[in-house]
């Protein structure tokens, strides 16, 4: 969930196939032989640099491989679809390193599919949370929710229903953000024995469990 030291990124990305590392822009990280997956043009990594890398793992690899995408958030809708694929069918020895300052911006299907690590620094808990003030907002009332009143707020998350789940991942996410922030800012246990109920309840959603019922069942 936290580290603390750069050195620390190979051996946690080791523990899985996929992982986010939300790290200060600047961080240097070092993977001998890794794969870097970055902006070519017009700051975006495009749906044809996925499919170049994805091709190259189509052999079973002997040894540990390491794709770095950074920064991750700076995939596109349809370039993120391409690569969700590929962790939907995770293969052995291939790690996804991906590197962020903001995760509110990579695909919430992508963040359901990863271990989340945060570099424990100050610069971490002054980050801004990308997000609308409506996402804000129902973010924050799910957090001080009362149990009696988490109906009400899913019911207020889900009222656009062709949009209901993107709806509800995210401001899962922005809650789960704003969780980690306000531990680092305070060091009080509370915000953290609160991030795992958030953590299932985003898991289960974005699985195409019902919307409604693990906002509620989820966060009681």
């Amino acid at each position: 969930m936290f580290f603390e030291k750069p050195e620390d990124i190979l051996k946690l990305a080791n523990r899985c196939g996929t992982a986010v590392f939300v790290v200060p822009k600047d961080l240097e990280i070092k993977i001998k032989n890794a794969i870097i997956l970055e902006p070519e043009e017009k700051n975006v990594i495009t749906i044809e640099q996925v499919r170049q890398v994805i091709g190259r793992l189509t052999v079973k690899q002997m040894v540990d491989q390491y794709i770095i995408v950074r920064p991750a958030e700076m995939m596109n809708e349809e370039s993120a679809n391409a690569f969700l694929k590929s962790l939907e069918e995770p293969k052995e020895k291939v790690h996804f390193v991906l590197v962020t300052d903001a995760p509110s911006l990579i695909l919430p299907t992508i963040m359901s599919r990863a271990n989340v690590y945060i570099m424990k620094q100050k610069w971490a808990a002054d980050a801004k949370i990308v997000a609308d003030d409506d996402d804000k907002a129902l973010a924050k009332r799910l957090i001080v929710a009362k149990s009696s009143e988490l109906c009400a707020v899913a019911d207020e998350i889900i009222k656009k229903k062709d949009t209901a789940r993107a709806k509800a991942l995210t401001v899962l996410g922005v809650a789960i953000e704003m969780l980690y922030k306000t531990y680092l800012i305070n060091n009080k246990e509370i915000f953290l024995t609160k991030l795992p109920k958030f953590l299932q309840a985003y898991e289960n959603i974005s699985r195409n469990g019902h919307i409604k019922l693990h906002l509620i069942a989820d966060l009681c």
